[in-house]
């Protein structure tokens, strides 16, 4: 698992210790949550997500003519 450092202003940080010990959820969780939620948003996928979606709905010769 890659890292990376985000800061938080003590407002924030403050509001999302209080989520998590509420929610039950840890800090990581949450931010997993809200970073799903973001991608989803802005219409990104995980690398797995873009190949579910890229596989097509129909064969791969739905142009050729129907049999008689």
């Amino acid at each position: 698992m890659a890292r990376k450092l985000i800061g938080f202003d003590p407002e924030t940080l403050r509001a999302l210790e209080l989520l998590s010990s509420d929610s039950g959820k840890t800090i990581q969780q949450l931010a997993d949550e809200a970073f799903a939620d973001l991608l989803t948003k802005h219409h990104c996928h995980t690398f797995v997500e873009a190949l579910k979606q890229s596989v097509r709905p129909a064969p791969a010769n739905e142009n050729k003519p129907k049999k008689r």
